[in-house]
């Protein structure tokens, strides 16, 4: 049968594959209802030996992409046949987005892990020489070492040394268990000063238990006054209880 001059625009429906005769490629086109010879949306298989073509299909394109396809339908003579559509040109309309494999999605992942490990590094690398600019000069004292683990490799950029005395040390500790102690929400921007935990400690020193005991139970009923005193042994510790008479009402 006479072969029909003929465009399709359709998408590539799956990988192309080499032809059984060499130096031709196949592939199917889904193509939507555009022409007198396609009412409905159909499949149609496609054949090409244009070497330009060929390599493009076997080395360049992939699923998805949007082709317009130029060639010679030939239509079955028989009942059962395959109308097949022999391409002398094609264009690429539009191309899908690149498919990762499994393994070039765990390498971008890698590379992703990588360089948010290698931005930690560098924010806690500022904030360590942000206090020790105004240390002491090196001497006895404790030496950290921050770098990429389990091996820096090329990376010895991202590799880190620092000296502090043994008051910085602490200040570090000190800052860690504030934020072991708060909920991520309500950690604090940075630890007390020394100032205000003095102001904080000499406050709690001056509060007399036994007093703080006696102006309790003077305010609480007779009838509550047990409870009372064993809910003010769980929060201070076994304070010594006032005599009866000076909690009288």
């Amino acid at each position: 049968m006479q072969a029909i001059p003929l465009t399709l625009d359709g998408y590539l429906a799956d990988a192309p594959e080499p032809g059984a005769r060499e130096g031709t490629a196949v592939w199917r086109l889904t193509c939507s209802a555009g022409s007198e010879y396609l009412v409905d949306e159909a499949v149609v298989p496609c054949t090409t030996m244009e070497p330009e073509i060929v390599h493009a299909l076997l080395r360049e394109r992939q699923p998805g992409d949007l082709l317009r396809v130029t060639g010679h339908l030939t239509l079955p003579g028989l009942a059962g046949g395959v109308m097949r559509l022999h391409a002398d040109t094609l264009e690429v309309l539009w191309e899908a987005p690149l498919l990762d494999t499994g393994e070039e999605a765990d390498t971008a992942a890698a590379v992703h892990a990588d360089a948010d490990r290698d931005r930690a590094i560098a924010a806690l690398a500022e904030a360590l020489t942000g206090l020790t600019q105004d240390a002491p000069s090196p001497g006895k004292g404790i030496r950290i070492h921050i770098n990429p683990a389990p091996s820096p490799g090329a990376g010895l950029e991202h590799c880190h040394s620092f000296h502090v005395d043994a008051a910085l040390a602490h200040r570090l500790a000190d800052y860690i268990d504030a934020m072991s102690c708060c909920p991520d929400s309500q950690r604090p921007d940075s630890a007390l000063d020394p100032e205000t935990v003095a102001e904080l400690t000499g406050l709690f020193e001056d509060i007399d238990l036994i007093d703080l005991t006696d102006t309790v139970l003077k305010a609480t009923r007779p009838e509550h006054r047990a409870s009372v005193i064993r809910a003010l042994d769980d929060l201070f510790g076994d304070v010594p209880s006032p005599s009866p008479e000076d909690t009288d009402p």
